[in-house]
């Protein structure tokens, strides 16, 4: 045997002693069989916190035990549970897959790795968690947890974003794949980058990989793994114009298209891309079509809210205008009382306005 396979087989057996004797890291969905509460983990889980999925798991298993009872639920019910996790894209792939098993699969999850990874919003790394973890097939899952932990381990240093890196770090992770416990062994390389080969502050020291580590030895431990690539942000300012009638209802309408928040109810919105007074915004020729002409009484501008996606970010503010009538062209959107704004599902920056308790608007 070659020095190169010894060292890939030491590394298998050292990381599933490991998780055998010295890990235990309790979650509900550890050990879990049934395949679609393993989706339902690894959906939530995506670009989420532990300690921040576990109430949403929990929360989505006692409202929709079943994939039938999520495919069965109304759209805004499962948007307005799933608010606050973010990605809304992968709440609407939730329900575009739940609706496919039960409709095409008669209710049961697919338990091949080629017809669980053909559902929508499922990868290659999901669809090697419930083949692995539901049906034990011998699938390697590789996520940031798993490269991160290979690139250090072996010394590899080709970007993991890059194709020539993401086809090593595939072709590596299923050779250290033991056929006979995928589901063992995948759950040991992800428990094992999330508490002991952590981004940063990993615990070498008392790592039972540290003596075959190419960047424990290198002392190369932080530069590891290697981006090929640095994300660039887009600047975005949404300035949402929240208008009351005489009776305190308020316009809202549900957003459509291939953008942010699709499907998440907002205010009528005003987007720039650079910042601009408030005020010039209540002088603009939008402003004055869309409330046709009528004189609006500007009850409050708030402060300046921000927030930070994967490729944007984002900035604006809340301008609340009492309307002296209805619109009489309201274009989509809806009438609803200021009480009920509760029950409708909005996204994470107008959350943020909602829900604050004193947000230091000015009064006018």
């Amino acid at each position: 045997m070659k020095k190169s396979d010894l060292k890939k087989v030491d590394f298998t057996i050292a990381l599933l002693k490991w998780h055998s004797t010295l890990n235990f890291r309790a979650m509900p969905w550890k050990g879990e069989k049934e395949p679609y509460r393993i989706w339902l983990s690894e959906v939530i889980l995506q670009q989420t916190r532990v300690d921040q999925g576990w109430a949403y798991y929990e929360k989505f298993i006692s409202a929709f035990p079943t994939v039938r009872d999520l495919a069965d639920a109304a759209e805004e019910r499962v948007f307005k549970l799933w608010e606050g996790l973010g990605y809304y894209s992968r709440c609407r792939n939730l329900i575009a897959t739940a609706r496919t098993i039960s409709f095409n699969f008669n209710g049961q999850f697919p338990s091949t790795y080629d017809e669980i990874l053909a559902l929508k919003g499922i990868g290659p790394y999901t669809a090697a968690a419930i083949a692995s973890f539901a049906f034990g097939l011998p699938y390697a899952v590789v996520d940031g947890n798993v490269t991160r932990v290979l690139a250090r381990y072996f010394g590899i240093s080709t970007p993991i974003d890059s194709s020539a890196g993401k086809k090593e770090f595939a072709a590596m992770a299923r050779d250290l794949l033991d056929p006979g416990q995928a589901g063992s062994y995948n759950q040991a390389i992800m428990d094992f980058g999330a508490t002991v080969c952590t981004p940063r502050n990993p615990h070498c020291v008392t790592c039972v990989q540290r003596t075959g580590c190419v960047a424990w030895f290198n002392g190369t431990i932080e530069q590891l793994p290697v981006k090929a690539k640095t994300v660039r942000k887009k600047n975005r300012c949404f300035y949402y114009l929240v208008a009351e009638t005489p009776e305190g209802q308020v316009y809202i309408h549900r957003r459509t298209g291939k953008d942010i928040w699709q499907g998440l109810y907002e205010f009528i919105l005003y987007e720039t891309a650079d910042a601009v007074w408030p005020e010039k915004i209540l002088q603009s020729d939008f402003v004055r079509q869309l409330f046709g002409g009528q004189a609006l009484t500007v009850r409050y501008i708030s402060n300046v809210y921000r927030q930070e996606l994967s490729h944007q970010r984002l900035q604006g503010q809340f301008i609340t205008v009492r309307l002296s009538r209805p619109l009489t062209n309201p274009n989509g959107f809806q009438l609803v009382p200021r009480s009920a704004l509760a029950s409708y599902a909005f996204p994470k920056f107008i959350n943020g306005w909602l829900s604050d308790p004193s947000p230091a608007q000015t009064l006018f």
